[in-house]
């Protein structure tokens, strides 16, 4: 698993662990994690969830009427220094 899947695993489980079930899904780029945020969260659980999606590269709160709030946390994936940069058709 690489890197970001790793770090992103740890913020769902942590989330998972204070009420809030995750979703890890992978991207070409990086990895997220979302969560579903009740509207009766106490503001010592805010703290908290911040505290743990502080620890991703970027993170936001979607709220809507339709949907209520969505809690996203996104970790990069590594950028390759060497070798295959320019992809499988890269020429050298």
């Amino acid at each position: 698993m690489p890197a970001s899947g790793v770090t992103a695993a740890a913020i769902a489980a942590r989330l998972s662990a204070v009420g809030l079930p995750a979703r890890i899904e992978e991207h070409d780029r990086y990895t997220t994690v979302e969560v579903e945020v009740p509207e009766t969260l106490p503001a010592d659980l805010w703290r908290e969830v911040l505290e743990v999606v502080a620890e991703a590269d970027r993170f936001g709160l979607l709220a809507t009427s339709l949907n209520g709030r969505t809690l996203w946390a996104a970790v990069h994936k590594a950028v390759p220094t060497t070798g295959d940069v320019g992809g499988p058709s890269h020429q050298r």
